[in-house]
This record gives structure tokens, sequence and C-alpha cells, in this order.
């Protein structure tokens, strides 16, 4: 039965997605290997072979990025690494991490230090950008761009000083985002955020309409919910009827579920429990009601509602709160994610690759022959050149597929006056030196490769945690049984990604996007690995094995399916209509933001464990957005400019 129904899906189809080499995913239709898997790079790199964003199939936290990593945790690697290669090069920063957060502390180090100071880069992907990661494709004679990580310029907190000044200085102008952005191209043929209800949590398959447009991700053209919406929704909605009463109640018949307590006093009992409990256990409502909303935060946080507070719940102006009459100030232990800002709200800009274009502006600054061009509009069409990344002579070189395995002072750490790093590629382990380091990569690895740190920051360094997610983008010929179904985004709830969204219309810089349903267009998926009922951070831990053991084959099949399903009444094939598949796979997706629920410091105060992680000590400084436990671009800038002038004042 399986083979009958793979064939339907099209997992017997050759398109972009997988073809094998000794076990290792290939790009069909791009001349283009991993061959960090199969020796020394730089002969790949040199031919122009070499070409990251253009592979599809297993991506982000990719096949060759992380075995080491996962051996040095386990206490496996030096037991092989051999001998080590000492390179004979001295620099005067070595920065661990090649994220947003890497490039740009080199880049403020080289303000600091004077544009001839000497910079390592060292990352274990095969691209640079972190989680910032760019997906390319190539449909007919359509060539689209997908986001494989970080989605756009945004935060719920104003950008800092700081952070909005790097993005001056790459010559961003956010405000000028209107210009490039269609956002009514959508709405202008009839589409709309739906909600699609699956047979297995919810008895049928049905596409309705979204009352209250919030679990369609990066939708952007969101609808404010109106009473018409609701009736309409109320009408289709395959749920129970009191589950429908109960949610017009909600909405209609506010109510003060805690009579005779403050303002204050109300926050701090939603701060304590979960927006889940909150519905079942204080509102009472209907179990189909929690099943809807449940999946809703996971684009922020990676967990549903049953790891999220009431108050939190509250912030995002979620039904079921009116009636308390709260004052609008923030309470105790809210999440900044869900504390309203006006200021915020308007500094925005998505670019087609996201963020991806904010790392390709930075390694134009700092190795300028890399990235052709000069401005912002042209480098969304710039190629790469990654033979020029890792050249001797130049002042600034990023070094990929280089596993960090060892950070060490040399001599004591007050007096030393220089660090060692050690780091392994190609099944070969290498040593060079610098007068300074910063590690701007994830904190959870940091105590396995930096003994030396006072174990109370090795501990709060391992707390980080990672989110565990999956961010997929899927190719179409064309996007014609969206436009037949009436929808743009689609919230899932029940489903195994719970959002799928046509690629938001941005044309920039020679770079157009899909304006007919004829055409090619890229769809993005996203699933967040939680396993609701845990505690958040044991929930990260068992999706991360989970994601870690998924077979891109399961993947793809989940793949397949879903939208076979959601797109049904649109005479979806995805036989016929898939083109390519790109899983961005991320077991250590974004940063770990505290939680009222399951962090007591974040509701108590004092020194949080962000704040102990990210001390300097000795030669060696921390970045990362993990610094500041905010997931979002701009800590990740905020984090390595305060590294840099920690290490440079010292």
């Amino acid at each position: 039965m399986r083979d009958s129904r793979d064939r339907e899906l099209g997992m017997h189809r050759r398109i972009t997605r997988r073809d094998f080499v000794n076990g290792v995913a290939v790009t069909a239709g791009a001349a283009m290997m991993p061959w960090h898997l199969f020796g020394d790079a730089a002969d790949a790199k040199k031919s122009g072979a070499y070409y990251p964003p253009a592979l599809a199939g297993l991506r982000g936290s990719h096949p060759g990025s992380y075995e080491t990593a996962h051996s040095l945790r386990d206490g496996t690697f030096w037991d092989s690494a051999g001998k080590l290669e000492d390179t004979g090069e001295t620099y005067d920063l070595i920065v661990v991490g090649g994220g947003i957060s890497g490039l740009a502390a080199a880049q403020y180090y080289r303000k600091a230090a004077g544009s001839k100071a000497r910079i390592l880069i060292l990352d274990n992907h095969d691209d640079f950008g972190g989680h910032a990661k760019r997906n390319e494709f190539r449909v007919g004679n359509a060539f689209r761009l997908g986001f494989g990580g970080t989605f756009s310029i945004e935060s719920p907190a104003p950008y800092s000083s700081v952070a909005k000044g790097l993005i001056e200085e790459l010559g961003i102008d956010v405000a000028s985002y209107s210009k490039y952005f269609d956002k009514d191209l959508y709405r202008s043929r009839g589409l709309r955020p739906k909600i699609f209800f699956d047979k297995e949590t919810f008895g049928v398959d049905k596409l309705v309409v979204n009352f209250n447009p919030r679990g369609g991700g990066e939708s952007e053209d969101a609808a404010a919910q109106s009473p018409e919406l609701l009736k309409s929704f109320l009408r289709e909605a395959p749920i129970a009827d009191q589950a429908k009463r109960d949610l017009q109640s909600l909405y209609e018949e506010p109510k003060d579920y805690f009579p005779g307590l403050t303002s204050d006093e109300k926050k701090a009992k939603l701060a304590r429990i979960s927006y889940a409990n909150y519905l079942k256990d204080v509102a009472r409502v209907h179990e189909d009601i929690v099943k809807i909303y449940q999946a809703l935060p996971h684009g922020l946080f990676g967990v549903g509602i049953d790891a999220v507070s009431a108050q939190d719940a509250w912030g995002f102006d979620l039904p079921g709160f009116k009636g308390l009459k709260l004052d609008p100030t923030p309470g105790k232990g809210m999440n900044r994610d869900a504390i309203p800002n006006a200021e915020a709200e308007k500094y925005f800009f998505h670019f087609p690759d996201g963020n991806a274009t904010i790392a390709r502006l930075l390694v134009r600054q700092l190795i300028p022959e890399a990235v052709p061009g000069n401005s912002v509009p042209d480098v969304i069409l710039s190629k790469v050149d990654y033979a020029k990344l890792d050249q001797s002579g130049s002042p600034v070189r990023i070094r990929l597929n280089s596993t960090a395995v060892r950070v060490k002072h040399m001599g004591d750490a007050a007096s030393a006056k220089e660090v060692e790093v050690t780091y392994a590629r190609a099944d070969r382990t290498y040593t060079v030196k610098a007068k300074n380091a910063i590690l701007a990569c994830w904190h959870v690895v940091i105590p396995y490769i930096c003994e030396e740190l006072p174990d109370k920051q090795k501990d709060a360094l391992a707390s980080a945690q990672k989110v565990p997610l999956l961010y997929t983008n899927v190719a179409l010929h064309n996007w014609k049984a969206f436009e037949k179904v009436g929808a743009n985004s689609i919230y899932a709830p029940g489903m195994y990604h719970t959002s799928v969204n046509l690629d938001l219309p941005v044309s920039i810089g020679g770079y157009e996007c899909a304006r007919k349903p004829e055409e090619p267009i890229v769809v993005h998926l996203m699933k967040a690995a939680c396993h609701p009922g845990l505690p958040a951070r044991q929930q990260h831990s068992y999706g991360r094995m989970e994601l870690y053991t998924t077979t891109f084959e399961t993947m793809e099949r989940n793949i397949r399916e879903q939208l076979a399903r959601v797109l049904s009444a649109g005479g979806f094939d995805p036989a016929r209509d898939i083109a390519a598949i790109t899983v961005n796979r991320w077991p250590h997706g974004y940063a770990y933001e505290y939680n009222s629920l399951f962090d007591p410091f974040w509701l108590e105060g004092g020194e949080t464990p962000c704040e102990v992680a990210r001390k300097t000590f000795g030669r060696i400084a921390i970045a990362n957005c993990d610094a500041g436990a905010y997931a979002y671009t701009d800590e990740a800038i905020n984090q390595a400019y305060r590294a840099v002038v920690e290490i440079t004042k010292a």
C-alpha cells in the first residue's frame, strides 16, 4: 500500500531534492557536491562548482556539519583526532561561528583595531550565515529564492542604536520596504489566510477561513478579526457545537474569571498558568478550542500553548482576557515577544532570502572581492565567489567546514598574550593562534570546546538550550491550486508542518517574485519539533533527537502528503506540481527565550543565566543571540558589539 501511495505522491520522481553518492545527498540540476565530505574543499571552490545556496535536499544542520561536535560531546573525538597540525597562522582575532553575530563581531573588531587587523572566522557549516541561510531554485526559466532560516529584519522591541546603526551602515533602508513588497498581490486575487482541520485531530479534512489570522506565520497580510469572519468560521469549522458556542462567548461575552483581584494579582496568576490550562480549567471551554490554538506559538517559541503562559497569550491579544480588565502595562515575567510596541512593528524588512542578505552584505564589507557589487539591491542576484573567502594575504578569512574543538589560552588566562584554537576539517585537526577569540557559536557547545571556563559559567552556557525547527522550502511549477482554494497562508494545527505560506511577493535588485498563478513559486512550511505536555526545555531536547533521527525520505513523504491534503480542493498533484524540495533542519534553532512557567528567575528577578554565560574570560569573549536569550537578529548584533567592546578594552 505504501509503494502505491508513494507513487501517487511522486516519491519516485526525479526532482531537485535527493540523489545519493555514497549515502550523501547531492543536488540534481546544480553543479555542486558537499566536497567537504570527500576531502579538501579547496579544489571544488577553485573550480567554481562549490556553491552551497544551490543545494537542495537536507540543509540547515546538514550531514558533515555536526558529527565532529557530537563526537566531542560524547568524549570520543580525541581518541581518533590524530596529530595536531600547526597552520603557522597568527591572527589578531579568531571568531568561532560565521553567523550574523560572528560576521558582525568581525566587522566591529576591524573598526576598532583598523582595516589591517587579521581576522579568521571558523564555521562548521559549508556556508556562512548561521541560521540566515539562502536557498536558490531554478524551475524552468524562473529563478526563485527562499529563506532557509532567519526570516526578516524585525523584533518585538525596537532595534537598539547599535543594531540599527549596523543595518544602516550596510546600506539597508528599512523604511523603503513598501517599494519592494506587493502587499495586495494575493488579496487582489481573492486569496486569504485559511485554517486546515485534519481528520486525525478534528475528524475530517477541511479547509476553512481563518477568522483571526495568526497561525500563518509570515503571511504579513493577515486581516483583522471581524464578526463576519467569525460567523463564517463558525458555520464551516468541523468542531463541536459546544466549541462553537464557547468560541463565540470568548469573543463576545467577556467574563472576569478572577473577581476581587487587582490587575497585578491577575497578571501574576496568568504568568504561572499555561494558556492551554487557562482555557481548559479557568474559561472551561471545549477541548476543540484548545486544539485550534495549540500550535499558534510554534513560529515564535517552538512550543504550543501548553508551554506558553496565559499572560503572554493576553499580550498576543488571544481570546479570554477582555473581561479581566487588565491595565496595559506588561506584567512580571512576560516574554518580550508578547509586549506590543508600535515602533518595533514598523521596523520590518523581508528580503527574498530572508536575513541571508544581511550575511552577504557583511561578507562584502569584510571580503569585498568575494561578493560582487556595491549596493543592497545588487547583492540579491550576486553570486558569492566561495574561492575568495579563505585566501592567504587577505586580512579577513572565512574558513568553512571547520569545526572548532578546543579554545584555550596560551598560559594562564589572566596573563596570557595569545589564544590557541584547534579545529577539525576533512578528517584532519589543525591549530591556529590569535591575540583574542570571540565565541559566536551556539552556547551549548562552548563548555565542550573551552574547558578552562569556570564551572558556573559552563553550567549557564549549557542551560541555553536551542529550539528545534524545520524550515522547509518547496518550489512549485505553479500556484494554481492555492488560487483555486483561495489561500495564501494555511495554519494547520494538527499537521506535520503547522504553517504553509506562499512566498512573500518581494521584488528587488532585478529579482522578480511570482505574480501569476501560472508561474513557479516557493512555498514555505514550518515545523516545530515540540512534545506537548513536557516542560519547554525537555520538549526541545526530545525534538532535537527527533529531527536528527528522522530521515529525509520521511520528511519528504510528510511534505507531499500534507500539500496533497490541504490543497486537494485545488487539484494539487504533488507528483506533478513539485519541482524541488529543500528542508532546512535546525535541531539547534532559535535561541531559548525565558519562560515564566519554567524559569523562576524570570519572574523573581536577579541575574539571568545568559548574563553569567556571556562573561568575558581573559582573551575569550562570547557573543551570539544566546547571550541575550533573545532569538532575533538585532540581539545577535548587540551581543557581537558587546563582545568586541569587552575584549578590546581589556
